[in-house]
């Protein structure tokens, strides 16, 4: 499963670029319109925009494909730990803090007690007065 998520990711950034290579068309498109560098000087503009079609084409098709099998393997895996592995999926739960020492004294581990919020009163008191 680790390698097909590597592949995935490196299609992935393959696509970005490829997208971003295209020529500009009315306003939308990539970045890479320019004639002055790239593969301006080795290949005509129509020649080049076919090649970085059918390479954006063949990368999309690559990403769906790996999309699918990620999603496949992932349903049928019995081991539902975190997807990197040293990762862990959901956030630490905390175990409740035992006082075992009176407040002030150090507990028998080493560390403080956890301090505790005055007793509030049931009942509001009605005051007093004229």
């Amino acid at each position: 499963m680790q390698i097909i998520l590597v592949i995935h990711v490196l299609i992935a950034m393959g696509l970005v670029g490829a997208i971003l290579l295209q020529k500009k068309e009315g306003g939308i498109g990539g970045l890479g319109g320019g004639g002055g560098g790239g593969l301006g000087g080795l290949m005509s503009g129509r020649a080049k925009a076919d090649t970085l079609s059918k390479a954006t084409g063949v990368l999309a098709t690559a990403f769906f494909v790996t999309s699918l099998a990620l999603a496949i393997i992932g349903s049928r895996s019995t081991d539902h730990g975190p997807l990197v592995p040293g990762t862990t999926g959901t956030a630490p739960v905390t175990a409740p803090v035992e006082q075992s020492a009176p407040a002030g004294e150090a507990a028998p581990g080493g560390t403080a007690p956890a301090e505790t919020a005055p007793v509030q009163p049931a009942t509001p008191a009605v005051p007093t007065g004229d």
